[in-house]
């Protein structure tokens, strides 16, 4: 147990301050207006032992009537470790440009506000603590260690924003299964080792605008199956490792505006997750795939330049969509939308047809039934890639006649071509009556149609026949051209007719 007579000039006007919250200004002349600087400048009378200050936090000095007491230091040099794990402290905590010899523990603690501000330590261990307040740790460097906040409440706001965090190993942020009731401000954060995040409940939100998170060949931010308002990710946002959300749920608004992904392989994992308001307008194309597949946007904005060359869509369902960018604005006509965006479902790897289907489904919902039927055309043509050689002849014989049955106008050609031909031909070389001296005159155009119409008839087929054989044949190509090119423009009509 401390006594006041063991306590050092500083210690003893902290002690003196404690009860009434009073502040304690011991910042040496030189130091950095920045931050506390290293050690040979921190002479005895700035220094403050751990051990005063974990004593007064756990009540050695009794508080006083009509006051609150607190614990607020100012330009310190604490000595020793400050270890309040599994206590109940009362009282805010509040460091401002002091530097820590050793990490802070406050594993399994319930405390009030933490703030440790443009200060310098080795981390933080709060690892299933209570913070009934807020935990502020702005500008401040944890250097040689990690935060670890795994399952810890938050009732308050956790602020990291300008500060400075390098782990000794993968993760620089250990923050699994944290429950914050307010948000998380980590603008400008920077780190070196991953932020991870997985399992955290944010109603508050996630903001990590301009921050700069570097685990290159790992995961930069681990954040799947978090549950948050928002997660912006923009400003100048960096990720050098992978960004992974999956699982994730996202209330309002996920943004990755003006942001830069550099994982490896793939730089944003978002399978499964689903998301209010999902923009993608990042500053350049991701270094590695996108992963979407299974996710869902209720409304989805892009850059046409902001996707890396893989971008896994199967399953991506969206209730809106459109381009945002200044490269697909103002001039850019509904073919070039279109074709744009076709050729962002073609960066998906392989023949998938769910990414087709989607984006016609969003045409036909906004009344584009003619972009929904180029869509499902461009369907079809990437499907016959990946068919036999058979199967592509013969699709290709489906597109170039009647465009797969979404071009129902191309039947429509082709029936008018092959009458015009058949005409010409018949009119050529006559057949012979099937019962000479009885019947209407030969008519060559009467005849063709009667060829090509499959249904009804005009009486002319039945009451001819060929000795020549090319005009035979081509009778039995214009039946068959006939009943194929009728039911397409049947098909085409009925399409329309329904609005599908």
């Amino acid at each position: 147990m401390l006594s006041y007579d063991e306590l050092t000039r500083p210690e003893r006007e902290l002690w003196d301050a404690f009860p009434e919250g009073r502040r304690v200004c011991l910042r040496p002349s030189t130091s950095d207006v920045n931050g506390p600087t290293a050690s040979p400048e921190w002479a005895p009378e700035h220094a403050v032992r751990a051990a005063v200050i974990a004593a007064l936090l756990l009540g050695a000095n009794d508080e006083r009537a009509g006051a609150v007491s607190a614990l607020h230091l100012t330009g310190a040099r604490i000595t020793g470790l400050l270890d309040l794990s599994g206590a109940d402290v009362g009282h805010t905590l509040w460091f401002e440009d002091c530097l820590l010899d050793e990490a802070v523990r406050l594993r399994g603690t319930t405390t009030r506000t933490v703030r440790i501000r443009n200060s310098r330590l080795p981390g933080i261990d709060a690892r299933l603590a209570r913070i009934e307040g807020a935990l502020d740790l702005r500008n401040t460097t944890l250097e040689g260690g990690s935060l670890s906040l795994i399952n810890a409440r938050v009732a308050g706001e956790l602020t990291l924003t300008d500060a400075r965090i390098s782990g000794p190993e993968e993760w620089a942020v250990f923050a699994g299964g944290l429950v914050m009731e307010g948000a998380v401000f980590a603008k400008r954060l920077t780190t070196r080792g991953g932020f991870r995040i997985p399992g955290a409940q944010l109603p508050g939100g996630l903001f990590l605008q301009g921050a700069r998170l570097e685990n290159p060949g790992g995961t930069a931010l681990a954040a799947g199956h978090v549950v948050a308002s928002t997660v912006d990710c923009s400003q100048g946002f960096t990720a050098q490792g992978s960004v992974r959300l999956r699982g994730a749920r996202i209330e309002d608004l996920l943004t990755f505006e003006g942001a830069r992904l550099n994982g490896d392989g793939t730089a944003l994992v978002g399978t499964a997750m689903h998301v209010g308001n999902f923009d993608f307008r990042t500053a350049a194309p991701p270094s590695g795939a996108v992963d979407l597949r299974s996710a869902h946007a209720t409304w989805c904005q892009d850059g046409e330049r902001s996707w890396p060359k893989d971008v896994f869509l199967e399953g991506f369902t969206y209730d809106s969509i459109r381009f945002g960018d200044a490269a697909s604005g103002e001039g850019a006509t509904r073919e070039d939308e279109v074709a744009d965006r076709l050729a962002w479902v073609r960066r998906n790897p392989g023949y998938a047809p769910q990414p087709y289907e989607q984006l016609a489904s969003r045409y036909r919902q906004i009344g584009h039934d003619g972009d929904a039927r180029r869509v499902l055309l461009a369907k079809q043509r990437h499907r016959r890639r990946t068919l036999h050689a058979a199967g592509r002849l013969w699709g290709h014989l489906l597109d170039v006649t009647v465009g797969y049955g979404y071009r129902p106008w191309l039947a429509g050609v082709w029936l008018l071509a092959l009458t015009l031909l058949g005409t010409l031909v018949f009119r050529a070389h006559s057949p012979s009556p099937m019962k000479p001296g009885e019947g209407a005159p030969f008519q060559p155009f009467v005849y063709t149609l009667d060829l090509l119409v499959p249904i009804g008839g005009l009486g002319h087929r039945t009451a001819w026949y060929w000795t020549d054989g090319v005009s035979q044949w081509l009778a039995y190509v214009l039946i068959a051209a006939g009943w194929m090119l009728t039911t397409a423009v049947v098909a085409g009509m009925t399409r329309t007719l329904n609005r599908n």
